[in-house]
């Protein structure tokens, strides 16, 4: 009996301390970077916006979610707070191209051709927060996604050597149920990062630098 309650006491204690570290990394994860977000009156310019993907319908219809985090891009350039557009996303399938909508939506909407950049292999936050810094060559950007996700993207971006900033792209009012399932997913993804940051470092998908500024970066547009 007295083992029985040694060993009770023991998986007990490894459970808070297990808690303990998952609130800390939690709270390092969200409250680091709040002071990070600005409005788009208050940012100061930048080189390039950092829009992250979010869902596409088979239709190519982008989801609510990511429309706006286009528009707000699309607002940023022609409010001249920056000058390039990098849309980060998935297309690991021929028939899934987040990227290619994402720019499609934007030209229709006042964006140049010339002001839009494509990251391929962004396939999660981390990804393209590590391709902007060692594949475009970013030092400098602004984030543009939904208030839920900016802590998350910030404290990634900072943690791989990025200096950015970001504004909520929250232009519409999302169904009650799909912001509970987001808000509950981001809790794991923020351990998630955490973990990633500070203890497993995963390679995302490399390659050659790319400059986004060079005058024969074309990107899709040929």
């Amino acid at each position: 009996m007295r083992t029985l309650h040694l060993m009770r006491m023991v998986f007990l204690a490894l459970f808070l301390l297990l808690m303990a570290g998952a609130i800390y990394a939690y709270l390092d994860v969200s409250c680091t970077t709040v002071q990070d977000i600005v409005t788009i009156d208050e940012l100061e310019p930048r080189p390039a916006a950092l829009i992250f993907g979010a869902g596409v319908y088979p239709n190519g219809r982008l989801s609510p979610m990511l429309a706006d985090r286009v528009m707000t891009g699309v607002i940023l350039y022609q409010a001249g707070k920056v000058t390039k557009l990098l849309m980060t996303g998935d297309n690991r399938i021929l028939t899934y191209n987040e990227p290619w909508h994402m720019a499609d939506f934007a030209v229709a909407h006042g964006a140049p051709e010339e002001a839009i950049a494509f990251d391929y292999a962004g396939r999660r936050t981390y990804d393209s927060c590590w391709r902007a810094k060692h594949i475009f060559g970013l030092d400098q950007v602004v984030l543009v996604t939904q208030a839920f996700h900016l802590p998350r993207a910030l404290y990634l971006c900072r943690s791989l050597g990025l200096d950015a900033v970001g504004v909520a792209a929250d232009r519409g009012v999302y169904p009650r149920r799909t912001l509970l399932w987001l808000n509950l997913r981001e809790v794991l993804a923020r351990l998630r990062a955490w973990f990633d940051v500070h203890i497993y470092h995963p390679q995302p998908v490399g390659g050659d630098p790319i400059d986004i500024f060079s005058p024969d970066y074309r990107g899709r547009f040929e």
